[in-house]
């Protein structure tokens, strides 16, 4: 092998390491301000978690500026959030498969379109901060009342609750509010 090949090799190894670098400590930077969180809830025999990178609310109006109105988010921040449920379950009368979806939201001042989505994506949004969801895939897309919250919820938050014959699965930022019942 010449040596002007070998340089040419070295370079590149070396700028392909240097890359692969810069991109990790780019994405732990990024996730120090959005911490990802796993839930997990169990209700009769069901077991339904959640993947989610968290975001701040840091003194900005979250809705309708940081996250417009009548845009696809991708709810949360960094990679696409995840439901995943082990049982068949019903949203809105539509029944749903064991599995693991996406789950996208469009937010609105009086309510919200709630999307699961059966492809995976790597990041939530592309270079170019549009959501990467693609509509061929969307399972389902309900649409839900807001709630207006009394007390500021600093930490973009989802949690579950049962009420009745129902698992409530909510999702909380700033002082907006969703619920969406799930049925087992």
């Amino acid at each position: 092998m010449s040596k002007l090949l070998k340089h040419i090799l070295f370079i590149v190894l070396g700028l392909i390491i240097t890359g692969i670098t810069g991109m990790y400590l780019i994405k732990q930077n990024t996730k120090k301000h959005s911490p990802e969180q796993t839930i997990s809830h169990t209700v009769k025999d069901a077991t339904f978690s959640i993947f989610y990178n968290r975001p701040y609310k840091k003194e900005r109006v979250i809705f309708g500026e940081l996250i417009p109105y009548n845009k696809v988010w991708r709810t949360g921040a960094n990679e696409a959030t995840t439901f995943t449920t082990d049982k068949d379950i019903i949203i809105d009368g539509t029944p749903i498969k064991s599995g693991t979806y996406t789950l996208w939201t469009i937010p609105n001042s009086k309510s919200w379109k709630v999307i699961f989505n059966s492809k995976h994506y790597n990041w939530g949004v592309h270079m170019d901060g549009t959501a990467k969801r693609d509509p061929l895939y969307d399972t389902l897309i309900i649409e839900v009342p807001v709630q207006p919250l009394l007390n500021v919820v600093e930490q973009f938050s989802i949690y579950f609750e049962n009420a009745n014959n129902f698992t409530i699965l909510y999702l909380a930022w700033d002082r907006t509010a969703i619920a969406v019942p799930i049925k087992v």
